[in-house]
């Protein structure tokens, strides 16, 4: 599995699912320490997926077939 596959598949949701809970802790009000730090939860989970989101998808590989038929047209 390569890294893009990895960051498509694991990264980019975990920082979505971060940026969530950081939301979530600063709107819970059991907990002073988990509102404390809710931003920095939120802004952990913002740079990742700022970082996650730029590197493009795989590409699946090409068969050839396409090449080849727009060759003969």
């Amino acid at each position: 599995m390569s890294f893009r596959a990895v960051n498509e598949k694991y990264l980019l949701p975990a920082s979505q699912i971060l940026m969530v809970l950081g939301i979530i802790a600063l709107c819970q009000p059991w907990s002073l320490s988990l509102h404390s730090y809710g931003v920095t939860i939120i802004l952990i989970g913002l740079i990742g997926f700022n970082i996650t989101s730029k590197i493009a998808p795989e590409r699946p590989e090409e068969t050839g077939a396409a090449v080849h038929e727009g060759a003969r047209q």
